[in-house]
């Protein structure tokens, strides 16, 4: 009787042993690492969230468990194209940050990550495209109105008085402030992130946060803004010439005034050196007639011959007293 008794017992163990392997072997646990949390379900009904990481227990083959990640990820989002509210046309890029908060509802309406970003995407594309759409350009491009409270001053170099600096630099100022804005683009991306939350909460979903990353002008923007940016320095350009021009015909002046008085004084200087040459000439001459009046007589007709005959266009009598010395011929006593 005992020994019966003893073999039912072990025959109850083993098949309570074989049965706990089996189970075992079935796989009843799971590891739920950091940063993961898990939706458990059973027949398609969510029976159990684990938000806590550890070893947990579920019932094999009839629950299934879906994994989670538990921290931040991040969305970005493809560039678009949109018009402001002045109908001007910018590429607004975009990302935003975001995590699971309910993982049982998040099971429910969009079940896997891939899904999440999907309706990330239609969420986030439309409030962003619906307040770029009914704001104006100024408030997407900047955060503050500083820019009106910096002083461009106009840098010139070699010039030779303050004087002229400060005429040169009011041609080239240019008058150009911004438009005042009430919102900027942090604005915008708060109104972005308060539209979009509306509909992310009800997939579980908390949205953090929403960055405008970069705001780039369209094509047919952009080559306006780069005329306006040309025709603000051809205007400039054009003040440095006037400017140029206008030194030029005073430097013009005054160089032509420097040449006018130098010439003047030297040709006094010159004036008097000749008077002086032309009075020690007569002189010469005086004393060299007074020592040989015959010879200075002589050498006067020489240079007169010289200077004369061979510019004679005429025929004129050799009987003239004018050739006496030409031909030997001495004058009458």
């Amino acid at each position: 009787m005992k020994a019966t008794t003893n073999r039912k017992l072990i025959t109850t163990l083993i098949v309570l042993i074989v049965f706990l392997v089996i189970f075992v072997l079935l796989g009843p646990f799971y590891i739920l690492y950091e940063g993961q949390q898990a939706v458990l379900t059973r027949f398609g009904k969510i029976v159990n969230t684990e938000q806590t990481s550890g070893l947990k227990f579920k019932m094999p083959l009839i629950d299934n468990v879906v994994i989670y990640p538990k921290k931040i990820l991040s969305w970005d989002g493809e560039a678009q194209r949109i018009p402001t509210k002045e109908n001007q046309f910018i590429w607004v890029d975009t990302t935003a940050r975001w995590k699971i908060s309910d993982p049982a509802k998040y099971y429910e309406t969009v079940n896997t990550i891939n899904n999440g970003i999907s309706r990330l995407n239609d969420v986030l594309d439309s409030s962003i495209r619906t307040i770029i759409s009914e704001n104006y350009l100024n408030e997407a491009v900047r955060n503050t109105n500083q820019i009106n409270n910096i002083k461009v001053v106009e840098e010139v170099q070699n010039l030779e008085s303050n004087v002229d600096a400060e005429t040169l630099r009011n041609l080239t100022v240019t008058q150009s402030r911004q438009e005042t804005i009430s919102i900027g683009r942090d604005g915008l991306s708060s109104m972005m992130f308060d539209q979009a939350k509306k509909f992310t909460d009800g997939f579980g979903i908390e949205l953090i946060d929403i960055i405008v990353r970069q705001i780039r002008y369209s094509d047919d923007l952009t080559e306006s803004v780069y005329q306006r940016m040309i025709k603000e320095r051809n205007q400039i350009a054009e003040a440095y010439r006037s400017y140029g021009r206008g030194q030029l015909a005073q430097w013009q002046g005054k160089t032509e005034g420097e040449q006018k008085q130098i010439l003047s004084q030297a040709y006094a200087e010159s004036e008097k050196i000749k008077g002086v040459a032309d009075a020690q000439a007569a002189t010469v001459y005086s004393d060299a007639y007074s020592a040989d009046p015959q010879f200075f007589e002589l050498w006067r007709t020489l240079e007169s011959y010289k200077k004369t005959i061979p510019k004679l266009n005429k025929v004129l009598s050799t009987d003239m007293e004018y050739f006496n010395t030409l031909y030997g011929i001495n004058p009458a006593p």
